[in-house]
């Protein structure tokens, strides 16, 4: 039998620490090479301004598991067809048999499994007394990056920008309650930065939305925002002083205008990256040197991730009962 998850029952069963505790383990996996993951495909469909992504991963060992996520991004949608820009669906098969046991929406696991990303990342790579975060953005994945920067960096306060007020009045709002902190909205990029231990970027800033100069020595950065080439959220001067870090140097060094670009300037070298985040995981690479270190993470976003979160979510649904089963 195959299980059938919509997004709310994904959200119903899917917790950020359960979360972040599977893609650690992925990461880890990854590191340890225990994991194929080709590089994803991409599809461009020109005549509907999307594109088509397919990303599988097999992880082996202990948590052995293999899936498939489709994504598709259709900037037309939310104006023509009253639809979400991004839309996901992941599907699991029993790595014995190739039998597809589970099919679900991707959509809010996708979102949750990217701040998980980050909340492994904060857990080995912050000040252990980090406790004020700024956010670039106040979408549904800044939401997800500040609850898993909170399960691991018990937070006093958070500031949030985003040029869309009504978002960051809602933000500031819905995640001042959920998570018992003070989040307040704030215009002033230089002082939020200046003023932050931990700093979170998931804009859709095609261009820098920080400056090298208002980074504090011993500030973490999480990278999320930006997924191209040409495009970046942080400046020249935040990479080339920064400890970075990728989720995965390959994946990095294929898409990541954040490293990219400040290669390109001869500013850093591809050895800029020190590691990829499951070497810091597995004791590979040194996590912070010191107190004074600024880190950067960056995320490209990996199937590893997804795989291992719909592990965790499909066992969830089976043991509370939410879902379908249906013979396919």
């Amino acid at each position: 039998m195959t299980l059938l998850l919509s997004r709310d029952d994904v959200a119903r069963v899917l917790t950020m620490p359960a979360c972040i505790a599977a893609v650690e383990g992925a990461f880890a996996a990854l590191a340890r090479g225990e994991a194929d993951m080709p590089q994803r495909a991409a599809i461009k469909v020109p005549d509907h301004h999307g594109i088509f992504l397919g990303m599988p991963a097999y992880l082996g060992g202990q948590a052995e598991a293999l899936g498939l996520k489709v994504v598709t991004v259709y900037p037309d949608n939310p104006a023509k067809h009253d639809l979400p820009t991004t839309l996901g669906t992941l599907m699991l098969c029993d790595p014995r048999t190739g039998a597809v046991t589970a099919i679900m929406d991707a959509g809010y696991l996708t979102a949750v499994r990217t701040g998980a990303a980050s909340g492994v990342a904060t857990k080995y790579l912050a000040r252990e007394d980090a406790s004020v975060c700024t956010v670039f953005g106040a979408g549904a994945q800044a939401r997800q990056q500040l609850v898993a920067v909170h399960q691991v960096r018990p937070l006093s306060r958070a500031y949030v920008l985003d040029v869309n007020a009504v978002a960051a009045a809602s933000f500031a709002r819905d995640l001042g309650g959920q998570l018992g902190i003070a989040v307040e909205v704030v215009d002033d990029a230089e002082a939020a930065v200046r003023g932050a231990d931990i700093v979170v970027t998931a804009s859709s800033s095609p261009t820098p939305v920080l400056e090298g100069d208002w980074v504090q020595p011993g500030t973490h950065i999480n990278n999320i925002g930006s997924h191209a080439p040409a495009t970046r959220e942080l400046d020249t001067a935040t990479v080339a002083k920064s400890y970075f870090v990728a989720d995965l140097r390959e994946a990095n060094l294929a898409e990541a205008g954040d490293i990219l670009i400040p290669i390109e300037e001869g500013a850093v070298t591809a050895e800029h990256i020190a590691a990829s985040l499951g070497e810091i995981v597995t004791g590979q690479k040194p996590a912070r040197a010191d107190a004074e270190q600024v880190t950067v993470f960056k995320s490209c976003g990996l199937a590893v991730q997804d795989v291992s979160t719909a592990v965790a979510v499909a066992r969830a649904a089976r043991e509370q009962g939410v879902g379908t089963e249906v013979s396919l």
